[in-house]
């Protein structure tokens, strides 16, 4: 088990956790959640005694990890996949770690079998990949067989099916008894995975409790309940009803209703009795992920803004020359790809007049000067231009390139 007690760091004026307690206890996958800088891999790192805390103790089993007999064979751990010598093989690098703690070299072959790096086990370790990395890391703490195993970010850089097979790998080794703990920001796979929660935000606690009871305490289920399409007095109706009864409810943006404050069997018994009928009639339940966002939307402190780019966008070459823009751009604005700026939608339909070729003019007439008030100054329409005047000689032909240059 591990435990913490009044655990607190401090950098200098910042301080990454304060007084933070909380339990880990075997038998049970615990995921750690937080914000970017809330203090997660600091508490790690304490646990680990790679760092010390300012006050307070963090300690595996009763004892803390400087103190435990061969920790390697009782603690595994994966806080950064990048901690390999670059220049030795996957298997250099596991055996050397057995070696510094008794473990037959066999074991390495079969952990090396486990996260499925047996094929690759003779190549250089600064040649992998991202998820190869975090493979060779996951070896490497299941290296000892031990007992409590901590995991950094363990499905960074990993495919679908590497995914996959983590997820079932943390659930096996709780099976088994072991002590997991694994800080993640994907909050879908922690739903998936975990089953209980520790979450801190600024370095303080912020819920330590089951998933089911952290997504119920920190969002609100509703039915989402749908009337005919045609019928718009059904829905008014339905909305009258459901209010006099106590219900809450919330028009969504496709004509569906959001109630709050009744259950569902109640909600269609009172359908019923106003004859109303019903197309749909669903629960909803909150996501993982929008009961952490309702959590910690105070203690995030990296928010991004919306890029304006204001004055960063350059037309392409051909506008404002004469004959307009270039072809599929005409009277569009900014081309496709580039929206914004108050320039028209450029997932518009095209100008009918840009998709035909123009009029072959007559030797000497040329093209019309651009209309005024057209974006990038964009041709008129074909067809509309003046008739030029009669000529009575031939105009002189341009000089063919060639002379030109």
């Amino acid at each position: 088990m591990i435990e913490a007690v009044g655990l607190t760091k401090r950098y200098g004026a910042k301080t990454a956790v304060h007084n933070l307690s909380f339990q880990v206890r075997p038998g049970t996958v615990t995921g750690f959640l937080g914000p970017n800088g809330s203090g997660k891999s600091t508490t790690m790192r304490m646990i680990l005694g790679l760092d010390a805390p300012t006050s307070g103790r963090a300690t595996i089993g009763g004892r803390p990890f400087r103190q435990l007999p061969n920790a390697p064979r009782q603690v595994g751990a994966l806080l950064d996949a990048k901690a390999v010598h670059g220049g030795r093989s996957a298997r250099q690098h596991l055996l050397c770690l057995a070696q510094l703690s008794g473990i037959p070299a066999r074991r390495v072959d079969e952990v090396l079998g486990v996260v499925g790096l047996q094929d690759v086990a003779k190549r250089r370790s600064k040649g992998f990949s991202l998820g190869m990395g975090q493979r060779l890391g996951i070896a490497a703490a299941l290296l000892g067989d031990p007992q409590v195993l901590l995991f950094d970010e363990p499905v960074n850089g990993l495919d679908p099916e590497g995914i996959l097979w983590v997820r079932n790998l943390m659930k096996q080794l709780a099976a088994e008894g072991r002590t997991v703990f694994v800080s993640s920001h994907l909050m879908s796979e922690m739903a998936l995975t975990a089953e209980h929660l520790i979450v801190i935000g600024r370095g303080q606690l912020l819920a330590d409790m089951s998933v089911k009871d952290f997504i119920s305490a920190n969002s609100a289920d509703f039915a989402r309940v749908r009337t005919p399409d045609g019928e718009p007095e059904q829905r008014e109706k339905l909305t009258s009803t459901l209010g006099e009864a106590g219900g809450q409810v919330v028009a969504e943006k496709d004509g569906a209703l959001r109630v709050t404050g009744l259950p569902l069997p109640r909600i269609s018994d009172l359908a019923h009795e106003a004859d109303v009928r019903l197309w749909e009639l669903s629960p909803h339940q909150a996501s993982l992920e929008e009961a952490y966002m309702q959590l910690t939307q105070g203690a995030v402190d990296y928010r991004s803004t919306i890029d304006q780019r204001a004055g960063l966008q350059e037309a392409p070459a051909g506008y404002g020359m004469p004959g307009g823009a270039p072809q599929g751009y005409a009277g569009q604005g900014y081309p496709p790809g580039m929206p914004g700026q108050g320039q028209p939608n450029p997932y518009a339909p095209q100008d009918p007049y840009a998709q035909q070729a123009p009029p072959a003019a007559a030797p000497g007439q040329g093209y019309p000067p651009p209309a005024q008030g057209q974006p990038y100054g964009a041709p008129h329409p074909y067809g509309q231009q003046p008739q030029a005047p009669a000529q009575t000689a031939p105009a002189p032909q341009p000089a063919p390139i060639e002379d030109a240059r």
